[in-house]
């Protein structure tokens, strides 16, 4: 089994990005199964290319992306992606497009990863996390429902979905108390369990967490 996993370049003025920070501290392997660990830029349509090259290159059987949601308190997959981007800030090549990913695409697509089975393998594990039902509209979720477009339409056998991280410890915004952070290495162990979790659970287990409104 190969499973790709991505995370992004900084972008925002910042000089990490928790995304790839941890996808490049994940184990080579998780049992028999090779892990492929990807950067992707922080720019529309480019971030998009390099997952489908990559794609081509490794056909893998399950695709991860990862990326930093700041203010958020866990570690978070994410259930759907829809088809809108509308960029608060400007990208790393300095677009900031709005307006649908796929022209004739549809409005949304469900991740198709165990996102329960994901969560509760992470909370087992001590590690805060929680199935989240919108993954915005900036290059995350363009890179999420870009991806699951791919794999409706090209890479049919593969499964694939997005997962969002907390701020680092040691980012600004972190340090200076405007935003709630997380270790490291806790990141990696949850995202080490969430993918564990993807390698044991072909069908997923029954939701959690449901919401009020």
């Amino acid at each position: 089994m190969k499973i790709l996993v991505t995370g992004f370049a900084p972008f925002g003025g910042e000089a990490i990005n928790p995304s790839y920070e941890a996808v490049r501290q994940l184990p080579d392997a998780l049992g028999d199964a090779h892990i492929i660990k990807m950067e992707i830029p922080v720019a529309f349509g480019k971030d998009i290319d390099c997952i489908a090259a990559a794609l081509e290159k490794y056909n893998p059987d399950a695709v991860v992306c990862v990326g930093q949601a700041g203010g958020r308190t866990q570690i978070t997959p994410e259930f759907v992606g829809i088809n809108y981007m509308n960029a608060r800030i400007p990208d790393n090549d300095g677009n900031q497009p709005t307006g649908r990913i796929v022209e004739d695409g549809p409005d949304a697509y469900f991740s198709t990863l165990p996102v329960f089975a994901m969560t509760e393998a992470a909370r087992e594990a001590g590690i805060p996390a929680g199935v989240s039902y919108t993954a915005g509209t900036y290059c995350c979720n363009e890179v999420m429902y870009g991806l699951l477009h791919l794999l409706a339409t090209k890479h049919t056998n593969a499964r694939g979905g997005f997962i969002h991280v907390p701020y680092l410890s040691t980012q600004p915004d972190a340090l200076s108390g405007k935003a709630p952070s997380m270790p490291l290495s806790m990141m990696v162990e949850g995202l080490t369990a969430m993918i564990d979790a993807l390698i044991k659970n072909p069908v997923d287990r029954a939701p959690v967490d449901g919401t009020e409104a």
